[in-house]
């Protein structure tokens, strides 16, 4: 399910501590002046960052901002040139070539359903027919979510590019905690034959991950990270949920090299990092890795950023 949805959010397990709060000051263990972590919704509005207590203050307090990636990498041509070529089918093969026959129809019922036009559509065939599985599924995947919340997602305007605006605003550095090539391969790389299965997944039970999406949007817009872990953590059973190296890669191995890096940053200037509200809960959680390391880690309430 996970798998799914890391376009979205990616979540871990709950934490009991992390109810009801977003942002968090990172202080103590050596750092002159406390840095902030924020958990992000990638399909969430920017207008929603002015919301959250403590924010601006926050992004005052501190001297650059780091997202999971720089937006100067997300706007350059050449990475999504890469990006886009690796969302494609290889050898000039399309979506008719590689599912059967049934799969391709219930794709195709599921665009029309979605788009009101399926793969029959010229124009369709030419944007999603050659896309790889993987990449059809997130594209799938934010259809249904923008159902039901029309208008909410602006690529141009996105809540995690909303604070490394705040900071070119305010001539401070700003960049990303990975690179472009990385997720690219974690969302685009796996095999086919998982790709195809997993779209299936989705297609086969599009209103239990319709029900999920809203429970995830439902719980970010609360502030609420274990409510959030709650309902990513719910699972369909059988190959439809991420296997443990799955797990793996798209969350946890990130998670530990974010916390690696993320200590020589702070150092070198109090920092905002925004990254996906997922990372942040439980054991294997962002927040529990700092502490581990001997950060003090608390949530900012109030606006209090002291």
């Amino acid at each position: 399910m996970r798998k799914l949805f890391a376009a979205l959010l990616l979540a871990v397990a709950v934490s009991a501590e992390t109810s009801a709060q977003l942002l968090y000051r990172i202080s103590g263990n050596g750092l002159e002046k406390p840095s902030y972590l924020i958990g992000t919704f990638h399909v969430a509005s920017a207008t929603f960052a002015e919301q959250i207590d403590g924010v601006k203050e926050a992004i005052t307090a501190t001297d650059q901002v780091y997202g999971e990636l720089s937006m100067d990498v997300t706007s350059n041509p050449d990475s999504l040139k890469a990006m886009t070529a690796a969302m494609m089918l290889p050898d000039g093969k399309t979506l008719k070539d590689i599912l059967s026959a049934s799969d391709y129809k219930k794709l195709d019922a599921t665009l029309v359903k979605l788009m009101g036009v399926g793969l029959s559509n010229k124009q369709v065939m030419e944007q999603m027919g050659r896309m790889c599985p993987a990449a059809l599924t997130t594209n799938l995947s934010l259809m249904m979510y923008l159902m039901k919340h029309p208008g909410e997602f602006d690529p141009t305007n996105s809540f995690d590019n909303y604070f490394q605006l705040q900071a070119k605003a305010n001539n401070e550095p700003y960049g990303g905690l990975e690179t472009m090539s990385l997720q690219t391969r974690l969302l685009f790389s796996s095999p086919l034959a998982r790709q195809t299965e997993l779209l299936m997944c989705l297609i086969d039970n599009a209103d239990f991950y319709m029900q999920q999406q809203e429970a995830m949007s439902k719980a970010f817009y609360d502030q609420n990270l274990d409510a959030l872990a709650a309902a990513m953590d719910k699972k369909i059973g059988g190959h439809c949920d991420a296997t443990p190296d799955e797990e793996t890669s798209l969350i946890y191995a990130r998670n530990a090299e974010w916390a690696r890096i993320m200590p020589e940053i702070m150092k070198s200037k109090p920092t905002f990092f925004a990254v996906g509200a997922g990372h942040m809960p439980g054991v294997k959680g962002l927040l529990a890795m700092l502490r581990a390391k001997g950060y003090k880690v608390e949530p900012v309430t109030g606006g209090n950023t002291d």
